[in-house]
């Protein structure tokens, strides 16, 4: 199993609240991973990375999407152990391009937080 199908099943697993929908990318360049919906907020997208170091691999249409689509989507990393998971909103797509240290940080390495940051609490 690939690294991103492995942390989709850590995401579906560990947000229980959210409905998620895993679209078919190959289809919509640059369209995120991960429809989600909560009854609270209704629909928001999340792109799934993983990071090998302090970068992510992001394409021109992933860029293009994040930089004029930034209300309710998210970039969900999973960096290098022993971190987990770290949740970035839209906006952060700019300094993501250059560090993950550089982009500031909506929720991390807690299930709870990433899932109520997600839906805007609950």
């Amino acid at each position: 199993m690939k690294p991103e199908s492995k942390f989709w099943q850590q995401v579906k697993k560990n947000t229980p609240k959210i409905k998620w929908t895993r679209l078919e990318s190959w289809t919509s360049f640059g369209v995120p991973d991960l429809l989600g919906y909560h009854d609270s907020c209704g629909f928001f997208m999340c792109e799934l990375k993983v990071a090998n170091g302090n970068k992510i691999h992001l394409s021109p249409h992933q860029i293009l999407f994040h930089t004029t689509m930034t209300k309710r989507n998210f970039i969900l990393v999973k960096p290098p152990a022993p971190r987990f998971a770290i949740l970035y909103e839209s906006s952060a797509i700019n300094e993501l391009r250059i560090s993950l240290s550089d982009a500031k940080i909506t929720a991390q390495d807690d299930w709870t937080a990433i899932q109520d940051a997600l839906i805007g609490g609950d």
